[in-house]
Order: structure tokens, then C-alpha cells, then sequence
């Protein structure tokens, strides 16, 4: 299956003809409620769990209204399924959950394929679970099948911001979980955890800046900080110590003198013991992020010092 943050569309805009759909509107569900009484199932139709959601059952009486118009002020996510398919039934609750997360910021407008075929028609939809994003009268994209989680949050976003959307990106709960095992010391439980949301997504800040911090955990460990300070100031040149002595100042809320630190040693040292100092600084850059204006200073001293 494609990722759909990173491949092209499955279709070109416009390419799906909803024109032969539109007609007279009769009255559509209200924004930011969904029509009683559909059936209890996993489906579409399906009651969806609490929250302020934006979901609508479609069917090709409502279509023009629920997706059509709606998308011209609101993107819309446009699910295809069908009651008694493992993978439907698995996604819908996802995309459900997501949508009561977002509080009204999209809407979620579902399918069911076998009580309208034509609709799964005239979007192509040659397997389910198929989702289609609206914007503006338009589909702007879409994927088919099941795709992780933290895939379907961003490609969410890039919805969002097609349609004109800002909305806060919703804190990941593993992350929390990560953390508390990192701050309880429970080192290998906190790597598992971060290396798992980084197996989803390679790029997450948090969960890479997580992983930076128990890899300095375990080498301070059992250290003595004013020892190994001291080492450090009595044997300038010695890699091993300076590497200690900055992990023991960023653990202490002193990152500016360990990034001078290890800059000033990469200007001392050559071949592999420079890399070695070089990757440890930017291992140490990933704990406060790209951002962080005292790691954009020592970057840019670094490049100095390497250059």
C-alpha cells in the first residue's frame, strides 16, 4: 500500500466526475451533527464515539449537500466502506476518532458501497476502505486501504491546510507513555517506546529527541558530575572525558558550554576522533531541536570549526 503523505495522488484533479450527482438539495444533516437511528455496526452508518464530531452518512440524496456544498467552507473526508470487512470495520473507528479530535475542523462523510454503488462509481472506487478528501467542490486527493495511524494524522494535515485549516496537532499519547519511562529511569522501556513512534515516523522531534536523551542517561550513568568535570578541565585534549563532561552540563541545564565545549574540540582534533566529537554534538542538537537559537549558533560554529 502507498503512503499517502509522500506519493502522488491516485487520480488528477478533477478527474472524478460528481457531476452527474448534483441536483436539488434536500435538507442535510446540520454541520456538526450526524442523522439518527443508522445502524451499530463498525460501517458507515454507524454512531460514532463522543466528542464534537462532524459526521455524515451520504447517500446520493444528500451528496451534493453533505460533500458537495460543505467542502466549499469545510474540507471533507470522504469514506468508503461496507458493513463485514475486517479492514473497514477496522478503519472507520480510526477515522471517527480522529474526527472527534479535530472538533469540527473536517468533516466525515461516509459511504456504505453496497446501499450506494453509484456513488463508489462515480469516485472510482475499485476496493474499500477507500478514502477521498474534498476541497472546494473538488477531490484533492486520496488513498485506499489502511494505513498507521501517525500516516493518516499528517496526511490529515495536508488536507487541512489544502482547505485553508490550521489546526494544533494533537499531542501523540505514546510519547507521554515514552516519557514517563525515560523521567521513572526505566531506559530500555523509554528506547522501545520512542524507537516504535520513530518505526511510524522517522522524522517525529519528540521521539528523536527522546531517544538523544536516554542515550545520555546511560552514559552519565554511575558518573560523579563534579569528578568528571574536573577531569575534563585537567585533560583538555581527551575525547572520552570531554564527550562526559558535555552529557553531565546538558543534563544540567548548561547545553550553550557543552556545545562550546565539543566545538572547540572538534577544532583540536582530526580524523576518526573528530567525527566521533562532530556526530556527539549533533546527537546533543536533537535534544533541543532545530529551533533552539543557541543550537542554531553552534551550528553554525560548528560548520566553522569543520570548514
Amino acid at each position: 500500500m502507498s503512503d499517502p503523505r509522500i506519493t502522488s495522488s491516485i487520480f488528477t484533479r478533477g478527474a472524478v466526475d460528481l457531476s452527474t450527482l448534483r441536483g436539488p438539495a434536500p435538507a442535510s444533516t446540520r454541520p456538526g451533527t450526524r442523522p439518527h437511528g443508522g445502524p451499530t455496526n463498525g460501517a458507515p452508518g454507524a454512531p460514532a464515539a463522543g466528542g464534537d464530531t462532524a459526521i455524515v452518512d451520504v447517500t446520493e440524496a444528500t451528496l451534493q449537500s453533505d460533500v458537495l456544498e460543505r467542502s466549499m467552507t469545510t474540507p471533507v473526508v470522504v469514506f468508503f466502506g461496507a458493513a463485514g470487512f475486517p479492514e473497514s470495520d477496522e478503519f472507520a473507528p480510526v477515522l471517527e476518532r480522529l474526527n472527534a479530535e479535530g472538533g469540527g475542523a473536517w468533516v466525515l462523510a461516509r459511504v456504505d458501497v453496497q446501499e450506494n454503488p453509484r456513488i463508489a462509481q462515480m469516485f472510482r472506487v475499485q476496493g474499500i476502505p477507500m478514502v477521498y478528501a474534498v476541497v472546494g467542490g473538488q477531490p484533492v486527493d486520496a488513498f485506499s486501504g489502511v494505513v498507521p495511524e501517525p500516516q493518516l494524522r499528517q496526511w490529515l494535515q495536508a488536507v487541512l491546510k489544502a482547505g485553508g485549516v490550521t489546526v494544533a496537532e494533537p499531542e501523540d499519547p505514546r510519547l507521554d507513555e515514552a516519557d514517563d519511562a525515560l523521567m521513572s529511569g526505566d531506559l530500555d522501556a523509554a528506547e522501545q517506546a520512542y524507537r516504535k513512534i520513530l518505526a511510524d515516523a522517522p522524522a517525529d522531534p519528540a521521539a528523536t529527541a527522546g531517544l538523544a536523551q536516554v542515550g545520555v542517561a546511560r552514559r552519565v550513568a554511575g558518573a560523579d558530575p563534579s569528578a568528571a568535570l574536573a577531569a575534563a578541565e585537567s585533560a583538555p585534549d581527551d575525547v572520552a572525558a570531554q564527550l562526559l563532561a558535555a552529557d553531565i552540563e546538558v543534563l544540567s541545564g548548561l547545553a550553550e558550554q557543552a556545545y562550546a565545549r565539543l566545538v572547540g574540540l572538534v577544532r583540536r582534533t582530526a580524523g576518526e576522533d573528530r567525527e566521533t566529537v562532530r556526530q556527539h554534538l549533533v546527537s546533543l542538537f536533537s535534544i533541543a531541536g532545530p529551533d533552539d537559537p543557541a543550537v542554531a549558533s553552534a551550528r553554525r560554529a560548528l560548520a566553522s570549526a569543520l570548514f
